[in-house]
């Protein structure tokens, strides 16, 4: 099960089988049923987490009551609030899960501590934000540049799962659009 964790955070930095062991020690595993919500908006996000299996998403809800998904997580990547674990302010995102999933979690106290330690883990960490800033930025410039209908086939193209595993509701506000405008371009 780990495996996968190691394989990912091997993917960004090289790390020696003593540093490893050190950094799973670390890890906490966790069995989320679907629809739980393992982080509400007003909360801290004390703990990294790595989602090994599942679906889980980050989302925002707005004052009018509408959710703004900003990150769908499938198997093997990280979901975190990255804001809320960074500064240990209360969040303004949730996290819940559109599956049954199996998370790997790393408190915000060790994995600190691991970046003073492990010179591997502080080059995973520095590598990972690099990626999640890169995702957010394109993610940005698709929701300013390009119209609904681009994007759900931009969506279509590069990530098909998204439309085979979520409901309509999910990737109409990963989208930014109306269920009704999703319905619509489905249907062309």
């Amino acid at each position: 099960m780990t495996d996968i964790f190691k394989d990912f955070i091997t993917q960004l930095a090289e790390v020696n089988k003593q540093d490893m062991n050190r950094i799973m020690s670390c890890i906490t595993t966790h069995e989320i049923k679907k629809n739980t919500i393992i982080l509400s908006q007003g909360e801290v996000c004390t703990r990294f987490y790595f989602l090994e299996k599942g679906c889980m998403r980050t989302y925002y809800i707005t004052k009018e009551g509408q959710e703004k998904t900003r990150l769908v997580s499938f198997d093997n990547s990280p979901v975190t609030a990255l804001t809320s674990f960074i500064t240990q302010k209360p969040s303004v995102e949730y996290i819940d899960a559109l599956e049954d999933s199996e998370l790997l979690s790393i408190s915000y106290d060790d994995f600190f501590i691991l970046l003073n330690e492990i010179p591997s883990w502080a080059l995973f960490y520095r590598k990972m934000l690099e990626l999640a800033f890169a995702f957010q930025n394109r993610r940005i410039e698709d929701l300013v540049t390009l119209s609904a209908k681009e994007r759900y086939e931009k969506l279509l193209k590069e990530q098909p799962h998204y439309i085979q595993r979520l409901s309509n509701r999910v990737v109409a506000t990963y989208l930014g659009i109306s269920q009704e405008t999703l319905s619509r371009l489905k249907s062309k």
